[in-house]
């Protein structure tokens, strides 16, 4: 069932980066785009969070505005290379932050190489070329340029939700909070950018946008729950192979082998620096609980 919500989670995601597409060929601008994808979010959250009786008030304001300068921006770019590159090719770009996150840990403990990191960041470099090469023109560079630095900035507020994590913060507060900023930004810029106007189609690809990323965000929320992290995060590169289809059937786009290759190295990339980092964790958990076990040993030992 964890496989089932996340493989439900990624199909939504790829649908939701089509539908930034499909409205940003009907006109839509991206403050409109971004606006959207936080409306049902907020809404949602907000809402059940009273009829819960629960807090909106976060514990570290210091922590969420760092998360969201960084979340909010890498949302941003990301629906900008959306709209500027294939649909496949932006969505494999935007899943490069395990790449940077290895690359930022080798880089601060460099005395200490660690070999699955350095493979990981050679496969994800050469991945990151052989996806540029044969399909970008230089009307694209900007978009593969931004789309580039949308995973950095997701690396960046990945690390920041561990942050948050660690002070207790709960999910939900996490993604309300979020979801609040994505709609301030993006109300600010529909005022200063206007509203132009749509017809059927982009109001229901601006639709699509919110409900879909809505129903992925509970999805993987649901996935990371049920049982392995590790699983549930390998899972989530399923979302570049749903873009890939969704590309050929509507704007048949096919990335050639070259491009497949790539894209296969970056997943691979992102799985060897994803079960690096969990695998330190466990050993990190396992050595704090033997500590523990043996402080309690003369204790117990006083007590008889």
């Amino acid at each position: 069932m964890q496989s089932l919500w996340m493989l439900l989670a990624s199909l939504m995601f790829a649908a939701m980066g089509a539908c930034v597409k499909l409205a940003s060929d009907q006109h839509a601008n991206l403050a409109q785009i971004v606006l959207f994808r936080g409306i049902p979010s907020v809404l949602l959250l907000y809402f059940w969070a009273l009829f819960t009786r629960r807090s909106v008030r976060p514990k570290s304001w210091r922590l969420h505005i760092a998360r969201n300068v960084s979340g909010v921006g890498s949302m941003w770019m990301g629906f900008f290379a959306i709209s500027s590159l294939p649909l496949a090719t932006a969505v494999s770009l935007n899943y490069t932050s395990p790449l940077f996150i290895a690359g930022w840990m080798l880089a601060r403990d460099w005395k200490q190489r660690d070999g699955v990191r350095t493979v990981a960041v050679v496969l994800g470099f050469i991945g990151v070329v052989s996806i540029l090469r044969p399909n970008i023109s230089p009307e694209q560079a900007l978009g593969a340029l931004v789309g580039l630095c949308a995973g950095a900035s997701s690396a960046i507020a990945m690390m920041q939700v561990r942050s948050l994590g660690r002070i207790g913060e709960p999910e939900w507060r996490t993604v309300l909070i979020f979801s609040c900023f994505v709609c301030l930004t993006g109300g600010v810029a529909s005022v200063i950018e206007g509203w132009p106007p749509l017809g059927v189609s982009g109001w229901a690809a601006l639709a699509g946008v919110g409900l879909f990323g809505l129903v992925g965000q509970l999805a993987m929320t649901r996935a990371f729950g049920l049982g392995s992290a590790l699983l549930t995060a390998a899972l989530q590169y399923t979302t570049i192979i749903f873009a890939a289809g969704i590309s050929a059937v509507v704007w048949n786009e096919m990335p050639d082998w070259v491009a497949w290759a790539g894209m296969a190295l970056i997943v691979t990339s992102g799985l060897l620096s994803i079960w690096r980092t969990y695998s330190e964790t466990r050993i990190m958990q396992g050595q704090a609980s033997s500590a523990a076990s043996a402080a309690e040993a003369p204790e117990a030992g006083r007590r008889i």
